[in-house]
């Protein structure tokens, strides 16, 4: 039997961004349900930050910048010989870049930076959980990427950000499909204005698509948390390809 019919519910996870917002926010609902997580992260002090919300928790924390491949290894290396297996990858580091840009004045650097951050390092965290996940005994395990609201639909001047996004879709369905034979499930969360610093200028006002600036409602990280952690403890012959969660009324469906 393969381990999408054997294995119960998985208790490893490495989680990336861990050190603020939406990582943070997963890796404490993690915590706190009992898994052992692996907190990567580039800033060393906010991952322990982390760490200390859950005091007595299983946890290590990982200086990881994502786009570099050999610092990805480590990681890995690291979770699984503190805790002998990855279950779970939450692929949640990512960035916006500089906002509000126009198209022709977005430098080169700024938007390799984003790319390289958001595809290329959810890329790199991926293949390296599925060489562990597909090696490891019992087989298997699962994989959630971060998406977002614009991996359907942009906001005004955020060229790279949606490019990346989009691109993750993609990378979320051919993992799916490739992971299947090894019994690893791989699904992707989008989520809309999430109260985190990095949405804080939302509730403030934020540039909407017909030229106007205003605010937009937020919702609670930690409703996010929660539907990640479902998301995650289903068996592995069940899996949430994709799920939108949002600030109810936030200006989505009606962007454009």
């Amino acid at each position: 039997m393969n381990a999408m019919q054997t294995q119960e519910q998985p208790r490893t996870a490495v989680v990336t961004g861990a050190g603020s917002g939406i990582g943070r926010a997963v890796a404490v609902e993690l915590l706190r349900a009992g898994w052992s997580v692996a907190l990567a992260g580039r800033r060393p002090a906010t991952l322990e930050e982390t760490a200390a919300l859950v005091p007595g928790a299983a946890a290590v924390t990982v200086r990881t910048d994502v786009s570099r491949p050999e610092e990805v290894d480590a990681l890995f290396a690291a979770a699984v010989e503190r805790f002998g297996r990855v279950d779970l990858l939450f692929n949640n580091a990512g960035t916006f870049g500089p906002g509000g840009v126009p198209v022709e004045e977005l430098p080169y650097d700024a938007w390799r930076h984003v790319v390289d951050t958001n595809l290329n390092g959810a890329f790199l965290c991926a293949q390296a959980a599925y060489r562990q996940m597909k090696e490891q005994h019992p087989q298997g395990g699962r994989i959630i990427n971060n998406g977002s609201i614009s991996a359907h639909t942009p906001r005004p001047r955020s060229v790279a950000y949606t490019a990346t996004k989009h691109a993750l879709t993609g990378l979320t369905k051919a993992l799916s499909l490739d992971g299947r034979p090894y019994g690893i499930a791989v699904g992707q969360i989008d989520i809309g204005n999430a109260a985190t610093d990095m949405t804080s200028r939302m509730q403030t006002g934020a540039l909407q698509a017909n030229g106007e600036i205003a605010p937009e409602p937020v919702m609670d990280v930690a409703d996010v948390a929660r539907t990640v952690r479902h998301m995650a403890e289903l068996p592995l012959a069940a899996n949430v390809q994709f799920a939108t969660v949002l600030a109810t009324a936030m200006p989505y469906v009606g962007r454009g």
